[in-house]
């Protein structure tokens, strides 16, 4: 009696773990996505609390500091407003997701006093 299936369990192997990449690889993708979303953000709030804490001693300096800080974290600073005791700063990180091509992350944070009221 011939056996007319010969060898189609390793196409099926192989399609399986083809499939098995495509879908490690999409979790991969979004993974490192997620981690330079993480990234960007992180760079944001602490690049606004070091423009926040030169805001009223150094204004001048507070979005040069903010910057270095920014770079620091792997992101670029995008702007930077001293307004009185809080600093506005937002950043931004370019990634490249295989198939989408560079994509650009950006984070806004804002830090300052509690209050507007002088500290008794």
């Amino acid at each position: 009696m011939p056996c007319n299936d010969r060898g189609s369990a390793t196409l099926w192997g192989v399609a399986l773990m083809g499939l098995l990449m495509s879908v490690a690889l999409a979790f991969a993708v979004t993974g490192s996505a997620r981690v330079a979303r993480h990234r960007v953000h992180q760079a944001a709030d602490l690049s606004a609390l070091a423009a926040a804490r030169l805001a009223l001693v150094a204004p001048k300096s507070a979005c040069t500091r903010a910057a270095a800080l920014a770079r620091q974290n792997g992101a670029d600073l995008s702007s930077c407003t001293i307004t009185g005791a809080v600093a506005d700063v937002q950043t931004s990180l370019t990634i490249s997701i295989p198939g989408l091509g560079p994509r650009t992350l950006t984070g806004r944070s804002r830090a300052g006093p509690s209050h507007d009221h002088p500290a008794r």
